[in-house]
């Protein structure tokens, strides 16, 4: 009855998944994704050997980890792919209510490892930050609350997960950590407008994020320094955001030569937080522009897919996700060349971490799943079945 009144071309039937996965997935986007892990191994033999010198670990201590943690994460991106709507929304659904007892617990049983925030949970062999699990979890998890919300006598799926998005923020600030409390807003807000939020509203958002962020400055000391710090006319040379500005000034358009870099001499988190600078220096702004090429890739063609959904859920779910992805990338960058405050952000797929790694990859397997083709479920379908 649906492809009678609607016009919906009917799936292949029988069609092994396999088969079916790779007809109808994003090659472009998963190419990009590709890309970005081989420039981050890239990068990582050239940031990396100092902080293993330094702790007395062999030189690629460093990349062979990330290497690993990268396959795994991509093969938990091709996995989560191949699964349908519904049995991602179910599985982050149980995630997203793991990281949040997680995140609850870090108080009692996390550790900052002398950073001066809480964020990680010590495995000895390993650590894993519960926030970066947390974020794909709640995006799904909210946009079901927000799409069922739309249907007739459904529940008031705005208000709980406006609800959840507070509580979240609220237990991310008491790390501290604002950059994910900003994410996660950020992420809630975009789907609240998609879903029609009156501007009015986000307005009123915006407002409150402001008035959170004079509190914070005014009761948050790590807070407080980071923001003298960016707002400062004058930038200390021997700051991280220092040896970064630096890096990337003598970088200049081809860069100094692989190998050749100074800042991964200095920064101790060039592998990590500032590894744009490390990409700057020795390759110049041409590399830079192809990350953020790649970046922008993914973020642009997963949207003008997620245009013709006709389902609420994956269209809220899939902005979500790709928004939140590009953001990250963006605050990540803005902080190494100082249009933004630090704030301890990797860059997906690109950075070292297990636990960014692991969640990025399935971060974007779930909006692969999202983007992929679905004939029954465009809403070009719709207008043409109107039109006849």
């Amino acid at each position: 009855m649906t492809e009678m009144v609607y016009g919906a071309v009917p799936e292949r039937g029988g069609e092994p998944i396999v088969p079916k996965w790779w007809r109808t997935l994003d090659k472009w986007s998963m190419s990009c994704v590709l890309g970005l892990f081989v420039i981050g191994l890239l990068l990582g033999l050239a940031s990396s050997p100092p902080l293993a010198a330094r702790n007395g670990l062999e030189p690629f201590h460093y990349v062979q980890r990330q290497a690993m943690f990268g396959g795994l994460a991509l093969i938990v991106m091709l996995l989560t792919s191949m699964m349908s709507p519904v049995m991602v929304r179910r599985l982050a659904v149980v995630g997203f209510l793991g990281a949040f007892v997680a995140v609850a617990l870090l108080p009692f049983l996390g550790t900052d490892f002398g950073k001066g925030a809480m964020r990680w949970y010590s495995l000895g062999f390993a650590s894993v930050q519960p926030s970066e699990f947390l974020k794909p979890g709640f995006i799904v998890a909210a946009a079901w609350m927000l799409a069922a919300s739309q249907e007739i006598n459904g529940p008031p799926g705005k208000l709980w997960s406006f609800s959840l998005c507070v509580a979240i923020v609220l237990m991310l600030a008491m790390q501290p950590d604002f950059g994910q409390a900003c994410l996660v807003m950020f992420g809630w807000g975009v789907m609240y407008f998609v879903a029609g939020a009156p501007m009015v509203l986000l307005v009123g958002m915006a407002g409150l994020v402001v008035l959170g962020g004079t509190i914070a400055y005014s009761n948050s000391e790590h807070f407080a320094r980071r923001i003298d710090g960016f707002l400062s006319p004058d930038l200390d040379p021997t700051t991280q955001l220092g040896y970064a500005t630096n890096a990337i000034r003598e970088g200049g358009l081809f860069g100094v030569g692989v190998g050749e870099g100074q800042v991964k001499w200095s920064l101790p988190d060039a592998h990590t937080d500032f590894i744009i600078a490390v990409a700057a220096e020795e390759y110049g702004l041409i590399l830079v522009l192809v990350i953020i090429s790649l970046y922008a890739l993914i973020v642009t063609r997963s949207l003008f897919r997620l245009m013709r959904e006709r389902d609420p859920f994956i269209r809220l779910a899939g902005t979500g996700l790709a928004c939140i992805f590009g953001v990250q990338a963006m605050i990540n960058m803005g902080v190494a060349v100082r249009l933004l405050p630090a704030k301890g952000m990797t860059l997906p797929f690109v950075s070292y971490g297990g636990s960014s790694l692991i969640a990025g990859g399935i971060a974007l397997g779930m909006l692969l799943a999202f983007t992929r083709s679905r004939p029954q479920g465009e809403i070009a379908d719709i207008l043409r079945g109107r039109g006849r």
